[in-house]
């Protein structure tokens, strides 16, 4: 399925698992830039104004966490789409904290494609 040239920024900081899914997407056409925790993805958001989607886990190291990630994302760069991911935590959609879609893991590469084709709509 081709796909307009869309930026996804995935923060994971399991190596596996953010490897996997940038590959999926990379191989679908979409631009990815990894992040192992939310200090570099804020560093790669300062720096490429081009990221569309922020596709992040909740837990994660440091002081900062997926959610809290999320809320600095919508303040910061309001046009941005969120999606959060996460193994322990479930969320609705009106439970999450900004405006966004929740993907429970284990995910497929193509749930999470067509979770960004329904942000990308919002």
């Amino acid at each position: 399925m081709p796909v307009a040239r869309i930026a996804v920024l995935i923060v994971e900081d399991e190596p596996l698992i953010r490897l996997n899914i940038s590959d999926e997407l990379s191989s679908l056409g979409y631009e990815v830039f990894e992040a192992p925790d939310a200090h570099q993805a804020v560093t790669l958001l300062n720096r490429h104004p081009e990221i569309q989607v922020l596709f992040t886990d909740i837990d994660m190291p440091g002081n900062i966490d997926g959610l809290q990630l999320a809320r600095l994302v919508r303040s910061r760069w309001p046009p941005i789409k969120i999606i959060v991911t996460s193994g322990k935590h479930y969320f609705t959609h009106a439970d999450l904290p900004v405006e966004g879609k929740f993907v429970p893991k284990p995910y497929s590469s193509a749930f999470v494609v067509e979770t960004i084709c329904d942000v990308m709509k919002m």
